[in-house]
C-alpha cells in the first residue's frame, strides 16, 4: 500500500532531534508559554519575514483571533461582510461567522482552483471590511490586481496560509503578503506538528499584542483582563517539535515540487485533468497534488484496489454543508464541479521514486 501520507516516515526523519529536545522540554518543568514557543516564533517570524509571529492552538484559531483582534480594535463591527472562496476548508468559514461577521462567497478560477481575483469587486459593498484569500493546495493566490482593489476600498487581506508555508510570490513569502495571516501545524500539513498547532503572523505590532492578549484570556498581565479571551496556546512541545522541522521546510518542499513535476510530465491519461505549474516554481509547495475527472469515485476505487490511497480535497462544500444551512440554496457552478472531481493523489518529501513511477503507471493504465 502506498500510503497517501506516511506521517511516521516523516517524522522518523528527524528523530534523533525531535527526542531530544522531547526530553529537554519534558526535564526542563516548563510546558506553556517557555522559551520553546519564543524560539519558535522569533524563527518563524525570520523565516516568513514578518515581524510579528504568535503562535496559538491551531489554525482555525489562528483565523478567528485575526477577525476578533479587528473587532476589538473597532476596524471591524459586527455584521460586516468579508470575501472568502467558496471552494475552501470550512474552518475559513467558521473564522468569519464564529465572530457575528458575513462571509460573502467567491467563485474560483478553474485553472488553479484559487480565488477569481477579477471578479472580486462585482462582490464588494460598503459592508465589505476584508478579502480572505486561500493559498489553496500549497499555491500563492496574490496579484497586483488583488493589492489594487484592497487599496482602493481600503479593505484588509486575511491570508488562509494552512497549507502554503514557504510559497512565494514575488520574493515575498505567504503569510507576509497580505496585512495578518494564520498558519495551520496539523499534523498532516508541510510543517505538521505532533498534535494540534497554529499560529498567527501580522505586521501591526498593535494587532499582534492584542491577538497575544486574546489568546491568552485576553490577558496581558496574569489575572488582569482586558478582553473576554480565548484559550488558544502553542504548547512548549509541539513548539519545539516544530522549530526542528522549520529548518528544513525548504528542502522538503523542493522534494514534493520535483514529485509534482514528475507527475505532470508522467501523467498522460486523457480522462485526467492535471493542475497547471505556476509560472514561478515557488508559487507553489504542493501540499496536495490535485488532478480532476469526470468519474472521480470510480477512479478512487481503482486506486484503492491497486494499492494507491487517495484523499478527496473536499468533497462538500462549505455552502452546502448542514451546519450552514441557511447557504444551502446558493449555487456556485464552477466551485460545485471542482468538488464533485477532485481527488489527491500521494505527495510527500520522503515518496520513494518507484512510488511515485507506481501512481504515474496505475493512471495511465485506467
Amino acid at each position: 500500500m502506498i500510503k497517501f501520507l506516511d506521517l511516521q516516515k516523516i517524522n522518523l526523519a528527524y528523530q534523533q532531534e525531535i527526542e531530544e529536545k522531547l526530553l529537554q522540554v519534558f526535564r526542563s518543568g516548563w510546558y506553556l508559554l517557555g522559551n520553546e514557543v519564543k524560539n519558535f516564533e522569533a524563527s518563524l517570524a525570520t523565516y516568513i519575514g514578518s515581524p510579528n509571529a504568535i503562535g496559538v492552538a491551531n489554525g482555525l484559531d489562528a483565523l478567528r483571533l485575526i477577525f476578533r483582534a479587528y473587532l476589538e480594535l473597532g476596524q471591524m463591527k459586527v455584521g460586516d461582510e468579508v470575501i472568502v472562496p467558496a471552494n475552501t476548508y470550512i474552518a475559513s468559514l467558521l473564522a468569519i461567522t464564529d465572530n457575528r461577521l458575513k462571509p460573502v462567497f467567491a467563485e474560483p478560477e478553474i485553472g488553479n482552483y484559487n480565488l477569481d481575483i477579477a471578479k472580486l469587486e462585482a462582490l464588494i459593498t460598503p459592508k465589505t471590511k476584508a478579502i480572505m484569500v486561500v493559498h489553496l493546495y500549497g499555491q500563492i493566490c496574490w496579484s497586483e490586481e488583488l493589492e489594487a482593489v484592497a487599496k482602493k476600498y481600503n479593505l484588509k487581506i486575511i491570508e488562509d496560509n494552512a497549507q502554503a508555508i514557504g510559497a512565494e510570490w514575488n520574493r515575498i513569502k505567504s503569510g507576509n503578503l497580505g496585512d495578518a495571516a494564520g498558519f495551520s501545524f496539523y499534523p498532516g500539513k508541510n510543517l505538521g506538528a505532533l498534535g494540534d498547532g497554529g499560529a498567527v503572523t501580522c505586521k501591526d505590532p498593535i494587532l499582534a499584542k492584542i491577538i497575544r492578549s486574546l489568546a491568552n484570556y485576553g490577558s496581558q498581565e496574569k489575572y488582569v483582563h482586558e478582553f473576554q479571551g480565548l484559550n488558544s496556546r502553542l504548547d512548549e512541545i509541539q513548539a519545539a517539535v516544530l522549530d526542528v522541522k522549520l529548518k528544513y521546510i525548504d528542502t522538503d518542499t523542493g522534494k514534493r515540487r520535483e514529485i509534482a513535476e514528475k507527475y505532470i510530465a508522467g501523467i498522460t491519461n486523457p480522462k485526467i485533468i492535471l493542475p497547471n505549474l505556476p509560472a514561478a516554481s515557488k508559487e507553489h509547495v504542493w501540499h496536495l497534488f490535485v488532478i480532476r475527472i469526470d468519474k472521480r469515485d470510480e477512479l478512487q476505487q481503482y486506486l484503492t484496489e491497486n494499492g494507491i490511497q487517495t484523499l478527496i480535497h473536499y468533497p462538500i462544500p462549505p455552502h452546502k454543508q448542514k451546519a450552514y444551512k441557511y447557504y444551502n440554496h446558493l449555487t456556485f457552478p464552477i466551485t460545485e464541479k471542482i468538488h464533485n472531481e477532485v481527488l489527491s493523489l500521494p505527495i510527500s518529501p520522503f515518496m520513494e521514486e518507484e512510488e511515485v513511477q507506481k501512481v504515474i503507471e496505475l493512471i495511465n493504465n485506467y
